[in-house]
């Protein structure tokens, strides 16, 4: 009689040989081998869900490919079952890969529509409301160095939603960098693309309260099963759940189902998963599965679009040094920037002003607080080399020297902290790569946290960049 699982085995010890213990541990030693069918010369093995089948299609096919050539031979064709409700066997489906050598294709399926009410049971009214703003599209997205990576993102799963590379997509920044715009300029373009799948953009707080209804009515099989349905689910500011037990149990319930049965799901917050206070762990675990990624503070190139683009959306006849006072005052969010158009709208359109600098600067000064001086790499990369009593054209220069190296490296960190530039800017401006301003700032940081003398050097420097 065939023994599937001592060839199987065979195939362990060969993939044992050839990975990190903690990736054969996770990966691989839960795998079971529960048939083999030596008509058709193929092996079917039994994963714990259809998460890790995507795992080691994507990340250990070359391998587990190997091996199972070297025990099975190179005909060999492989089977994944898993079940999909919990450990009911009578749940588990079958995936097929032959030659094992070509990553799932998963396709969008078209189910029946349901209605956007939790606990509305009737199947035949119309899809569900997906709750999103139609102003929130890519095309009126500013994009720049400071978000281009989750912009970027957003739209490969909009494009492609198939594809579960960035599933779950974690975004997070802090208030009024975009992250709303973001989660819905998702939803709207998928739905303009398949608009009978099941999109559905909530706040938190809408998901804590419509949970909180159906345990107070006794309905919270209906919440859940509604939920369960969504094919792309957006959830937005999730740090509300914090201190919530009975709200995160029941997420981390709809979220294993989602995940499990291929479904999108795009969450966003206020800072990243790590630094999440009052989240269970096995649901801050889940976050990283995928990808996280920060939005983060709009940088001059951001504001200077965004603000162009609202002119010519409001129909304002703004000059560009209008815009770029306003772009170099207003710096923490776009939100922020909004609110100044609105203000100028209204001077303009009710009180007939013509928009000048004075008239922003009044605008700005009930919002925000103006900066003294406008913080640029240039002002930044003199005022360090004055500090030293460098020359200042030795900064954007070749030399390695301890002194000058060190007034370079600090030149970056600020241009990052106070200027708000990306690293490939800085780089760009001193003839840089990305990772060197990367390695530069953490240097700094950590001599910061060690060395009180330059920690108060720096904190000395950065006064001055404004006065």
């Amino acid at each position: 009689m065939y023994n599937v699982a001592q060839q199987w085995n065979r195939c362990l010890d060969v993939i044992k040989a050839n990975l990190p213990a903690e990736q054969y541990a996770a990966w691989f030693a839960p795998i079971v081998a529960v048939d083999f069918d030596q008509e058709n010369n193929r092996v079917t093995l039994r994963v714990p869900s259809q998460y890790y089948v995507e795992q080691i299609e994507g990340r250990y096919i070359n391998i587990l490919s190997a091996a199972l050539k070297k025990v099975f031979g190179d005909q060999v064709k492989l089977t994944y079952k898993f079940n999909v409700v919990g450990a009911d066997d009578a749940s588990a489906v079958e995936q097929s890969e032959d030659n094992s050598s070509v990553k799932l294709k998963q396709e969008i399926k078209i189910r029946k529509p349901r209605v956007a009410n939790p606990f509305q049971q009737d199947d035949t009214l119309d899809d569900i409301d997906p709750q999103l703003n139609p102003k929130y599209t890519f095309e009126n997205y500013c994009s720049s160095m400071s978000n281009k990576l989750a912009v970027s993102i957003g739209q490969t799963i909009a494009d492609h939603p198939e594809v579960k590379t960035y599933n779950p997509l974690f975004v997070f920044g802090s208030t009024g960098v975009g992250k709303t715009h973001l989660l819905q300029a998702i939803g709207i373009k998928l739905k303009e693309q398949y608009p009978r799948m099941r999109v559905l953009y909530v706040t938190a707080r809408v998901f804590e309260s419509q949970y909180t209804t159906a345990v107070t009515q006794k309905k919270i099989n209906d919440f859940i099963n509604f939920y369960q349905s969504i094919d792309v689910l957006l959830l937005d500011d999730i740090q509300e759940f914090a201190g919530k037990p009975g709200t995160q149990n029941t997420f981390f319930h709809i979220f294993n189902h989602l995940h499990q049965h291929q479904r999108q799901l795009v969450m966003s917050s206020d800072c990243r998963p790590s630094d999440l206070d009052g989240m269970v762990p096995r649901l801050i675990s889940r976050f990283k599965w995928g990808m996280t990624v920060e939005l983060e503070k709009p940088d001059l190139e951001l504001r200077r679009r965004f603000l162009a683009m609202k002119a010519a959306q409001d129909g304002l006849d703004i000059s560009d040094e209008v815009l770029d006072y306003i772009a170099t005052n207003v710096t923490e969010s776009v939100r922020e920037l909004e609110g100044v158009m609105v203000a100028l709208l209204a001077h303009a359109t009710m009180l007939g002003q013509d928009i000048t600098i004075d008239l922003a600067r009044t605008v700005i000064g009930n919002t925000v607080k103006v900066s003294q001086r406008q913080v640029t790499f240039e002002s930044i990369a003199e005022t360090v080399a004055d500090f030293y009593n460098l020359p200042t054209e030795l900064i954007y220069g070749k030399s390695r020297k301890r002194e000058i190296s060190d007034a370079r490296q600090l030149v970056m960190y600020l241009a990052k902290k106070e200027a708000q530039m990306s690293s490939p800017s800085i780089g760009a401006k001193l003839d840089r790569t990305h990772a060197t301003v990367l390695h530069a700032c953490v240097q700094i940081e950590q001599r910061m946290s060690i060395e009180k003398d330059f920690s108060r050097e720096v904190q000395a420097i950065t006064a001055s960049l404004t006065q």
